[in-house]
C-alpha cells in the first residue's frame, strides 16, 4: 500500500490536483556547490584604499568604459596571473549569500530583460523548491574568469570553499555542479589535489563542459571578439572589440582552444581563402586549411601588429606566446586527472544546436592577400551538433569513468535553466518529490492506465490474454505554457507480431501481440498493447 500511496501522490502532484506546496527545507539532502563557467561570476573593482567598490561585470550602464578601464589586463608569466592595466584596481568576487550572489543574476540592477543576465538563478530557485537551503545545503563558488583554471590563487580559494561548505553542511560530502569552463577548473583541482577532492566530494555533475575545447567559438573570439548578449541589450553592453582585447591576455580562453592531442572525429580547422600567384603570373584563389596545431602560427601572424589605445598610449596585443606555454602545462595537468573511486561523475552536454566547429575566412571570389585582414572579416562556420558553443564531441570526451552521459537539446547558456536538466538533476540528487516513472535519458514519464489479465484452461490448451495501456507524457511546452500538439491529424501507428515455437513432446506455443500508438495530443500519447499466448499439448 505504501508504494501505491506514493505513486498516487506523485501522479496527483504531476496532474496538479493538489495545491502548490510550501517549500520545506530538507536537512537530509546532500549539500550542493554550484560552479559557473566563463563570464559567469559577478566581478567587483576595488580601489587601492579599499574604500570604493563597484560592479564591473556585469553591468549595462557604462559597461564598455568601465570594462576597458578596470578589466583589461596583462598576463604575468612569473605568476600565471592576468593583472589589470589599472594598477590601482583590484578585482574581487563578492561572497554574499554563501557565494550564490555572484552566480545568480549577474546584473541585479537590471529590471527589464534580466533573463539575459541570469546565470544560475533558475536552478537556485528550483533547488530551493526541492528542499535546499542557502548556506546549509546550497553554496556557490564565483571566480575571476580571466585567470587560468589552475592558478594557485583560484585553486586555494576553491579548496577553502569546499572546506567551508563541508563544515556548514554538518561534515557531509558535497555534490559539485559545474557549467562550461567551471568543469575544467574542477578537473584541474581534482588532478592537483586528488586526496582533498575525495575527502570533500561525493559526486560531480559536469554540464556543457568543453573538455577538449570549443574550437570555433574560441578561435573567432581571439581573432574577432565575442558578444555575450544579443538583440537590443547588446547596444548597451560591451563591444566585441573591447572583449577581444581582454581575451587575448586571458589564460582561461587559451585553455579552451581545441585540444591538439585529442583524436577528433571531426577535426576542427581554420580555413582561409588566400590570393596567390601561379607560375604564369595569374592571380588565383586557394583554400588553405590549418588544424589545431598548425593554426597557432597563422593566428600569431594575424595578430602580430595588433595594437590598442589605452590611457593615451599604444599597447601591443599580439597572440601571447607565454600564455600558450602556460596552456600546454594546463593540458598536461588535465590529462593526468583521475576520478577517485569514491566519487561519482555524471556528464550532461548539449546537442541538436548548430555549433561552430571549423571557421573559414574569405571566399573564392574574395580571397585575402594578407592574413591580418582576418581581424576585420566576418567568419563563416562549419557546424556540428552541440550547444552552440561547445561541440558535443568535446563535451562528451571527459576522460573519466562516468556513471552516465546524457545529451540534452539545449544551447550553452540555456542548458542551466532547462526543464529536462532540472528533472535529471532532481533524479540524481534524490531531491524533491519522488518521480518513480521518470526516464532521465529520454525525458518522458510513462503512466500505466490499465492492466488486465485473463486465463482460460482447456483439456489440451492454455490461453493467456494480457491488455496493458500507458500514457506517455513528454511535457513539451510552448511559450504560453500550453502543451504543444505536434501530431494532430496523424493516424495511429498499429503494429503486430506473432511467434510460434515447437516444444518437446510435440507441444507448441504461439504468441501474438498488437501495439497501437495514438498520435500525441496536448503533450500526451496513448499506447495500448494487446497480447495473447496459447500453449497446446498434442
Amino acid at each position: 500500500m505504501a508504494l501505491l500511496e506514493e505513486l498516487i501522490r506523485a501522479i496527483e502532484l504531476w496532474l496538479k490536483i493538489v495545491q502548490k506546496q510550501e517549500y520545506v527545507v530538507n536537512p537530509n539532502l546532500d549539500p550542493v556547490l554550484l560552479v559557473p563557467g566563463i563570464a559567469g561570476s559577478v566581478l567587483h573593482a576595488v580601489d587601492e584604499e579599499g574604500k570604493k567598490t563597484e560592479r564591473v561585470w556585469i553591468r549595462i550602464l557604462g559597461a564598455d568604459h568601465e570594462f576597458r578601464t578596470k578589466l583589461w589586463s596583462r598576463f604575468d608569466p612569473s605568476t600565471g596571473k592576468s593583472v589589470s592595466l589599472d594598477e590601482k584596481t583590484r578585482i574581487v568576487v563578492p561572497e554574499d549569500r554563501y557565494g550564490l550572489y555572484a552566480i545568480d543574476v549577474l546584473d541585479p540592477d537590471m529590471m527589464i530583460g534580466s533573463d539575459s543576465v541570469g546565470y544560475y538563478h533558475d536552478m537556485i530557485a528550483e533547488m530551493i523548491k526541492w528542499g535546499y537551503q542557502e548556506g546549509t545545503t546550497l553554496f556557490g563558488f564565483g571566480f575571476d574568469f580571466r585567470q587560468s583554471n589552475r592558478l594557485e590563487e583560484t585553486i586555494k580559494k576553491f579548496q577553502e570553499k569546499l572546506e567551508t561548505a563541508y563544515i556548514s553542511a554538518g561534515e557531509r560530502k558535497l555534490t559539485i555542479i559545474t557549467h562550461s569552463m567551471g568543469g575544467l577548473l574542477v578537473k584541474c583541482f581534482m588532478s592537483l589535489h586528488t586526496d582533498i577532492f575525495e575527502k570533500y566530494v561525493k559526486r560531480w555533475v559536469a554540464i556543457a563542459a568543453p573538455f577538449q575545447g570549443a574550437p570555433g567559438y574560441i578561435t573567432t573570439s581571439l581573432l574577432n571578439g565575442m558578444s555575450f548578449l544579443e538583440g537590443w541589450e547588446a547596444n548597451f553592453f560591451i563591444s566585441k572589440w573591447s572583449m577581444q582585447q581582454l581575451l587575448i591576455e586571458c589564460p582561461s580562453i587559451y585553455e579552451l582552444m581545441a585540444s591538439p592531442d585529442f583524436d577528433w572525429n571531426d577535426i576542427p580547422v581554420l580555413q582561409v581563402w588566400r590570393q596567390r600567384v601561379d607560375n604564369s603570373g595569374q592571380s588565383i584563389s586557394l583554400l588553405e586549411s590549418y588544424g589545431p596545431k598548425e593554426v597557432i602560427p597563422l593566428m600569431a601572424q594575424a595578430l602580430s601588429n595588433h595594437k590598442v589605445s589605452c590611457g593615451g598610449a599604444q599597447l601591443s596585443f599580439p597572440l601571447n606566446k607565454e600564455i600558450l606555454k602556460w596552456t600546454d602545462k594546463t593540458r598536461e595537468i588535465l590529462s593526468r586527472a583521475k576520478l577517485p573511486d569514491a566519487v561519482e561523475f555524471y556528464n550532461i552536454y548539449g546537442i541538436n544546436v548548430d555549433t561552430g566547429h571549423s571557421v573559414c575566412y574569405g571566399s573564392e571570389l574574395a580571397p585575402i592577400s594578407d592574413v591580418e585582414q582576418i581581424l576585420s572579416l566576418q567568419p563563416q562556420f562549419i557546424f556540428v551538433t552541440g550547444d552552440g558553443s561547445v561541440p558535443a564531441e568535446s563535451a562528451k570526451a571527459d576522460g573519466l569513468n562516468a556513471i552516465s552521459r546524457i545529451g540534452v537539446p539545449a544551447d550553452h547558456r540555456g542548458i542551466v535553466c532547462d526543464r529536462h536538466v532540472f528533472r535529471i538533476l532532481k533524479q540524481w540528487l534524490k531531491a524533491g518529490e519522488p518521480d518513480p516513472f521518470y526516464n532521465p535519458v529520454n525525458d518522458y514519464v510513462i503512466l500505466p492506465t490499465a492492466f488486465e489479465v485473463e486465463r482460460h484452461q482447456g483439456e489440451k490448451k492454455d490461453i493467456t490474454s494480457v491488455k496493458e495501456e500507458w500514457e506517455i507524457v513528454s511535457c513539451e511546452k510552448n511559450d504560453k505554457n500550453n502543451y504543444t500538439d505536434k501530431s494532430t491529424g496523424i493516424p495511429p501507428f498499429i503494429g503486430s507480431v506473432s511467434v510460434t515455437c515447437e516444444g518437446e513432446n510435440k507441444s507448441s506455443e504461439e504468441a501474438e501481440a498488437m501495439l497501437v500508438v495514438e498520435p500525441k495530443i496536448n503533450g500526451k500519447q496513448h499506447v495500448e498493447l494487446r497480447a495473447r499466448g496459447v500453449t497446446m499439448d498434442k
